[in-house]
């Protein structure tokens, strides 16, 4: 919108220690294994049996109760394919692509500081 102020996020990060919109994006991303859920799904729509082998080690019943999460904040969308065999296929929504530049960035770190205590402390 012309005109309109645009949000500065480095300055809302240094006048706002705590905001109630970023602590929700990051309880939400940050559960056990949203990440990696959202990271497959980049790559595009996934049935759940390609999730559940996408993303090892993860339950079937966990699995469920993140999409489930995902898909009611808006990140997941859950999509009936008419059979038969009837299948379902999950997809990121708009809201959930804008998130690849948050995984890329989180990749990014993990790669430099990730694993080992000698490799968190080289830079």
């Amino acid at each position: 919108m012309p005109g309109a102020p645009r949000w500065d996020a480095a300055a809302d990060i240094r006048d706002h220690a705590f905001c109630p919109r970023f602590h929700e994006a990051v309880e939400l991303i940050g559960r056990r294994w949203t990440g990696a859920i959202v990271r497959v799904l980049l790559g595009g729509p996934h049935r759940f049996s390609e999730l559940a082998a996408a993303v090892p080690g993860i339950s079937e019943r966990l699995l469920a109760q993140r999409l489930r999460e995902l898909e009611a904040s808006g990140i997941v969308v859950r999509r009936v394919i008419p059979g038969p065999p009837v299948g379902v296929e999950y997809e990121l929504t708009r809201a959930g692509h804008d998130l690849e530049a948050v995984v890329t960035a989180v990749a990014a770190w993990a790669h430099r500081w990730g694993g080992t205590p000698e490799a968190r402390g080289r830079g």
